[in-house]
């Protein structure tokens, strides 16, 4: 399928986007709103059948693969399908992931293990897989999708936010390594969102320990019995605003989504500045002493 790439503008339109974890939550939304915009669409998921139905609308504009983002093998099979289909991909969207809730102690060596492996793992695979397909190209932009738990963590999530923190440590590097090569990158930090991460998507540690029943547990709770449903985040709307970040000839490298993760974050920036502040004279004594002049 060949598409005329006008060189006058660094995105061929319509773009082709690739986007893990599309069947449910912000890849579900994201998948509809690129497809009504317009665009080209290749959409992954463990279960790709769960997409049927916009496959019956949008058959010219997409192409459902089904992918393990914690297969590497099918990660590379998922891009060479999409060069065979539509020739190019301008739009990589790090969607696949899910979150761990229960205190740190109580996560067990393999429950924090596959949180990684999907994660931070996953999300290298499908980067890997692409990158060499947008360095070619010398365009793209990828769309990494963070947390406000990767800025701030919250007790009864500290596994998941371990894994979006590295997942931001890592962008934020590769940011600064394909930017000359043209690619673009943008971390993005969602709030709370009508998704299905507090509901189905939600897992919870098996081991529970009643010490923490004050603290992580009642995080785990509230989670599980007031949360869900009750998001103020619109997963449409988000949607619309990440086409937007896309198209903008230059696109933040952090995009706060909701006005809770706003306010969070700017809390956890003034007060890692009072700590700062607080206990300067301690950082800038660490130096060896200035040798007198004589």
């Amino acid at each position: 399928m060949a598409h005329i790439h006008d060189s006058s503008t660094p995105f061929p339109s319509p773009r082709v986007w690739l986007i893990t974890g599309s069947s449910t939550g912000f890849g579900r939304a994201l998948a509809e709103a690129v497809l009504a915009h317009g665009d080209r669409l290749v959409a992954t998921a463990r279960h790709p059948e769960q997409l049927q139905d916009l496959a019956s609308h949008f058959s010219d504009q997409l192409l459902l693969l089904p992918l393990d983002v914690t297969n590497e093998e099918q990660c590379l099979w998922v891009m060479k399908q999409t060069m065979q289909h539509f020739g190019r991909i301008d739009v990589l969207v790090n969607n696949a992931g899910y979150g761990l809730f229960g205190a740190i102690e109580e996560a067990s060596a393999q429950e924090v293990r596959q949180q990684f492996e999907t994660n931070v793992f996953g999300l290298l695979n499908v980067t890997r897989a692409v990158l060499p397909v947008m360095r070619t190209q010398k365009h793209g932009h990828i769309l990494m999708m963070s947390s406000v738990g990767g800025f701030l963590s919250f007790m009864g999530t500290g596994i998941y936010n371990a894994t979006k923190r590295a997942v931001e440590g890592l962008s934020d590097a590769l940011a600064q390594e394909v930017g000359p090569l043209g690619i673009r990158l943008t971390i993005v930090e969602p709030g709370s969102f009508r998704t299905n991460f507090t509901g189905g998507s939600l897992k919870t540690a098996e081991h529970t320990i009643g010490a923490y029943a004050q603290t992580s547990g009642m995080v785990v709770e509230y989670t599980r019995h007031h949360m869900h449903g009750t998001e103020p985040g619109d997963p449409a709307r988000a949607a619309k605003a990440l086409i937007q970040v896309v198209e903008h000839p230059e696109p933040p490298l952090h995009l706060a989504l909701g006005a809770d993760a706003l306010q969070m974050m700017r809390g956890k920036l003034a007060e890692v500045k009072q700590d700062w502040e607080t206990w300067e004279a301690v950082s800038v004594s660490t130096a060896f002493p200035t040798p007198a002049k004589h």
